[in-house]
């Protein structure tokens, strides 16, 4: 059963920055879908789109469905009471999330109080049985962020996050500046809340292994659109669009020499929204590029079971890929 669905999405920012462009994206219940992508290739836009969190004065079309439900169409109160409760979102960077003068348990008791779930002696014990689930004493609701390390703040927004039971939560880079083990560790308590409580989980980051990793399902993001979708493990290891490639290709992979010794990446940065390129945003840094790639856009094409590419190459190069463009539904 499909519970979020964007259709056709677009989000263009005041002064004309186009910043996500025509996206078509659905998460089952109790799946994992993951979005890839370099800094300013509109995931977190996503995002924030997803449950109106974008500045005044942004313009987005398209729809939003949670459970057959347009966000984008809703009242501000309706909008209210969907935040928390149906879909929550794990911010980028906890220290700047979190109140820096109020104690974390205050912060994650908060939700449930303005939900009106209960009272204030049992929200806070609530909180405190959502600190133990996520791995910190109960007795850290008394501390202030700044007395808890990365991680355990980290714990805290992810606490926050389930406080009042949604089916879907939105992870937007939640491992950001964390070592290694910490950010292992918070990857496998999400993993592992979200299979227990059967909530749909929406992750974003710019590392294909650690999406591979942890999704069912894997969108790659260029330039406001999506140029690769399919199984995380397939687009990781076999991808078939050039940028996807390139950036599976950017991270050595333990055990293969090759990869640790000649690293492959990509010259250049994505393309400024205000100013977007004509035909295929990545023709100027693809090294597969046609001459008609600089005027043609490409569309999303199948390139293979349960798998789509925006790519001239694809269906060229993939037996099993379509020969024309895929069809998109809009409504």
């Amino acid at each position: 059963m499909t519970l979020l669905e964007l259709r056709n999405l677009t989000v263009t920012y005041p002064g004309g920055a186009a910043a996500v462009r025509g996206v078509d994206l659905s998460v089952a219940a109790g799946e994992k879908l993951g979005i890839a992508g370099e800094s300013g290739c509109g995931k977190s836009t996503l995002a924030l789109a997803a449950l109106r969190l974008l500045p005044v004065g942004t313009r987005v079309g398209g729809q939003v469905l949670l459970d057959g439900e347009d966000i984008l169409a809703m009242r501000w109160g309706r909008v209210r009471a969907v935040r928390w409760a149906g879909a929550s979102i794990v911010f980028q960077g906890a220290m700047h999330s979190l109140n820096p003068v109020h104690r974390v348990g205050e912060q994650i008791a908060e939700p449930v109080l303005l939900h009106g779930r209960t009272t204030p002696a049992a929200a806070r014990k609530r909180a405190g049985e959502l600190l133990e689930q996520v791995g910190l004493p109960a007795a850290r609701a008394s501390a202030y962020p700044h007395e808890l390390s990365g991680g355990q703040r980290q714990r805290v927004m992810i606490a926050m996050a389930l406080a009042c039971d949604p089916r879907l939560v939105i992870a937007d880079e939640p491992t950001t500046a964390l070592d290694v083990m910490i950010q292992a560790q918070v990857l496998r308590l999400i993993e592992r809340l979200v299979s227990e409580q059967d909530v749909a989980l929406v992750m974003i980051s710019h590392d294909l292994a650690v999406l591979a990793d942890t999704c069912d399902r894997l969108a790659v993001m260029y330039a406001g659109r999506v140029v690769e979708e399919g199984a995380a493990r397939a687009v990781h290891e076999d991808a078939r669009h050039p940028y996807a490639r390139a950036l599976s290709g950017a991270f050595p992979r333990i055990g293969d020499p090759a990869s640790r010794f000649a690293p492959r990446g990509l010259p250049g940065d994505p393309p400024d929204p205000f100013a977007l390129p004509a035909g295929c945003a990545f023709h100027p840094r693809c090294p597969v590029a046609l001459p008609g790639c600089a005027t043609d856009d490409q569309p999303l094409r199948a390139a293979g079971t349960g798998r789509e590419a925006a790519c001239v190459h694809v269906g060229a190069d993939t037996e099993d890929a379509a020969t024309t463009p895929k069809s998109r539904s809009t409504p």
